[in-house]
């Protein structure tokens, strides 16, 4: 099947590679194709957080250990899903799709309770803030809308991740 340029993914997917596992690493689930955003959302009961990844090390620099920060809280989503924009686009748009009283932002998270975004931190409320200051706006809407036992993963495997910070205009751009 021949692939359509404007879905190639926009990064060399092996540079971005490190940006993917940190979340994965927490607990997060990749959702790489618009199938599996659709089974996620489609009919969600619970809470979910969706953390839409970027290469941007500004903001997805300080993003992606925020919401790896809250995840060390008392109380977490049921469900930790990413989708990576300029990765996965098809799966991206259809994850924005969920979140369409918002414009595309990356990254972002959405805060989901039985399939509405009831928490939306978009690029502009990321960029220039601190990983406690985003991880004390997850925890807000954790304390306000969750029950799952958390943290998502140990404090001593937390402690071992370095975050990655990458400025996306050194990651090459994907050719084949």
């Amino acid at each position: 099947m021949q692939e359509f340029p404007s879905f190639r993914p926009l990064y060399d997917p092996t540079a971005v590679q490190p940006m993917r596992d940190e979340l994965v690493r927490v607990g997060f689930r990749e959702l790489r194709t618009p199938e599996e955003v659709d089974e996620t959302f489609g009919n969600l009961r619970g809470t979910a957080l969706l953390v839409v990844n970027s290469v941007c090390g500004c903001a997805a620099g300080n993003a992606r250990p925020g919401a790896m920060l809250a995840l060390q809280y008392r109380v977490i989503p049921d469900q930790l899903v990413t989708v990576f924009a300029g990765q996965d686009r098809e799966a991206t748009e259809r994850a924005r799709s969920y979140i369409r009283d918002y414009p595309p932002s990356s990254p972002s998270m959405a805060l989901f309770k039985d399939g509405k975004v009831v928490l939306m931190l978009e690029r502009h409320q990321i960029e220039g803030r601190g990983p406690q200051e985003i991880a004390a706006d997850l925890v807000a809407g954790f304390d306000e809308h969750c029950s799952h036992a958390g943290p998502s993963i140990s404090p001593e495997e937390f402690a071992k991740i370095i975050p990655q910070h990458f400025c996306g205009s050194s990651i090459p751009r994907f050719s084949e």
